[in-house]
């Protein structure tokens, strides 16, 4: 039988809702209107940014995204139209590589100044330093066990 959220288990889950679903909005609607970006291509091209070489196996990029294979494909798709990444292969080595071009590099410096401003004023801001620390490891403590139920499920 189901055991109900008790009213705190509720009131948790809806915050986190909350944030799950009006964050990603506001950074896109920000993002969009200063550097012609949605937060999900800025993330990738940030990813690839902060890689040697600027560059990082596809199914990596993926991982390291939290996105499927598929909508990464398909976003780096759009930002090899716009200049910013291209795909290669390495000889003698598996699978595809994403890699971000000088203009693509360009891009991220461009947008990290607007997207750090709206992660301060959305979120950071309204949090005290040891807030946002203790934040920092509930995020990294739910982030770990949802990597590790998604694995033992096979998702």
């Amino acid at each position: 039988m189901t055991q109900w959220l008790d009213p705190v288990e509720q009131r948790a889950w809806q915050a986190i809702v909350a944030l799950m679903t009006r964050i990603p909005g506001a950074l896109d609607t920000r993002l969009q209107r200063e550097s012609g970006l949605t937060h999900f291509e800025f993330r990738v091209l940030s990813l690839l940014s902060e890689e040697a070489g600027h560059r990082l196996q596809l199914s990596d990029l993926a991982h390291k995204a939290n996105a499927s294979l598929s909508r990464l494909s398909h976003v780096v798709s759009k930002l090899e139209r716009l200049g910013w990444a291209r795909r290669d292969t390495t000889a003698g080595r598996r699978g595809v590589y994403a890699v971000l071009t000088d203009e693509g590099f360009e891009k991220v410096i461009e947008a990290a100044p607007g997207y750090v401003d709206a992660v301060r004023r959305l979120v950071l801001d309204g949090l005290t330093e040891k807030q946002t620390a203790h934040m920092a490891v509930l995020g990294e403590n739910l982030s770990d066990r949802l990597n590790r139920i998604l694995v033992e499920d096979g998702d």
